[in-house]
């Protein structure tokens, strides 16, 4: 990659990085015309053209290309997303500059900047389309470096793919919850990522996330920051669709995936919480077993927390939304997170729904039904203007357990209903793209 091309680069970075998106749109622009000249002289002197000029699949979709359609002007989104491509991509050469020289030293190492990582860390590893993976990875943001497994479903390199954010509960990891939830096999079925971020032990010794500590409850902070953050860095390094990107969890998970999608309403487009708590249920250890034991007692409003408030996040993926659409089940016999902590994220969810327009036509639903699994359940469904809100699924006689989960896992209770399928069902039907929120 000649001079020129890489100082337009960096401008079209730096500029973005300043938030002056037209300029950083203008010295973009610049680069493609560069990248195109190129190309034309490789193809006129009968010989490939440098791989390395290819632009990456999510910029071009940022452009707006389509195969067969024309291009079409770079948006401010799409220039942020473009220059943090190429920004990428420019770290990536010089990730290969290093491996080559040093990269044989220590086996199943890569460099990565001036030290090296396993190999499959985020950036650095991108498996073959043709088939499915389930890889290991490292990803650190703002000092904290979180282990992360990734499933990628074959042939994705086809389209823009949406992604599901799945959070563990307590004494799980990444393998487990996946083998409990069944949620790889789906993702191979239906076609998108799933993307485990793993509690370390050395943050929480039984590997909980801590939603019930201050410092990790707000935006722009501690745990809901690294997660948002993971997200956004496998979307723009792996060409998913940043418009569908959704978080789940169970129990700790439950509860910080509800956190991180009330604190980045624009970067997640649902979030499913099972046996979860509220944002805001508790901010220490004693209020948090007391709210586990019967409900918090009055659960504060997002980024309300003691003389702490939310920090803006930046990057090339936000969108504005008033709400995330929310999904919820509980056990009514649940003996480790009381059950009115589920109706608590229910009532949370639709607090902010109260910030939508009066003409919002808001309808109340509620049915019962048993599982192929004998299990009985009611479910109530919020919507308003034909969009699904919220869903309440309560569980007659169910415990602390992922419902409809496989045996292979811990924490699940095979009799159903089929947790993984509902929340996949209600994630897809969310309008899609930006236009729709």
């Amino acid at each position: 990659m000649h001079a020129s091309l890489q100082n337009l680069i960096r401008e079209a970075t730096r500029l973005t990085q300043a938030g002056r998106l037209d300029e950083a749109t203008a010295a973009i622009q610049r680069a493609l015309d560069v990248m195109r000249a190129d190309k034309a002289d490789a193809a006129s002197a009968d010989r490939p053209a440098d791989g390395r000029f290819e632009l990456p699949a999510p910029a071009a979709a940022a452009r707006g290309e389509t195969h067969g359609r024309p291009e079409r002007a770079l948006s401010p989104a799409g220039a942020a997303a473009v220059a943090q491509q190429l920004g990428d991509g420019l770290e990536i050469d010089r990730q290969k500059n290093i491996e080559d020289a040093h990269g044989d030293s220590q086996p199943g190492f890569t460099a990565l900047g001036r030290r090296l990582v396993p190999r499959g860390a985020a950036g650095v590893v991108r498996e073959p389309s043709g088939r499915s993976a389930f890889v290991d990875g490292v990803f650190e943001h703002a000092g904290t470096t979180r282990r992360y497994k990734l499933y990628i479903p074959a042939g994705h390199d086809a389209r823009a793919l949406p992604l599901v954010v799945m959070l563990h509960g307590c004494n799980q990891s990444p393998e487990d919850f996946a083998a409990g939830t069944g949620m790889n096999a789906r993702a191979g079925e239906q076609g998108f990522f799933v993307l485990y971020p793993e509690q370390a032990q050395e943050a929480n010794p039984a590997r909980c996330w801590n939603w019930f500590q201050q410092d990790h409850q707000l935006r722009g902070l501690g745990e809901p920051a690294l997660i948002a953050a993971m997200a956004q860095a496998m979307v723009l390094r792996h060409g998913m669709d940043g418009r569908r990107v959704y978080i789940a969890g169970l129990s700790a998970g439950g509860a910080m995936a509800a956190i991180v999608a009330a604190a980045y309403p624009d970067v997640f487009a649902a979030v499913g919480v099972h046996s979860g708590l509220a944002p805001g249920a508790a901010d220490n250890l004693p209020d948090a077993l007391a709210a586990m034991r019967g409900g918090a007692a009055g659960p504060r409003p997002q980024g309300q927390g003691k003389g702490k408030s939310p920090v803006p996040i930046s990057g090339p993926l936000i969108r504005p939304r008033i709400l995330v659409p929310t999904i919820v089940f509980h056990g009514d016999q649940d003996r480790t997170v009381h059950p009115r902590n589920g109706e608590q994220v229910i009532a949370a969810a639709m607090e902010r729904l109260g910030t939508l327009p009066a003409t919002s036509a808001q309808q109340l639903r509620t049915e019962r039904g048993v599982s192929a699994g004998g299990r009985s359940y009611t479910r109530s469904h919020h919507g308003a203007q034909g969009q699904a809100m919220s869903e309440h699924w309560t569980l007659h006689g169910a415990g602390h357990a992922w419902s409809g989960g496989r045996a292979k896992g811990s924490y699940t209770d095979p009799s159903g209903p089929d947790a993984t399928g509902e929340m996949l069902r209600f994630f897809f039907a969310q309008p899609y793209g930006p236009a729709g929120h």
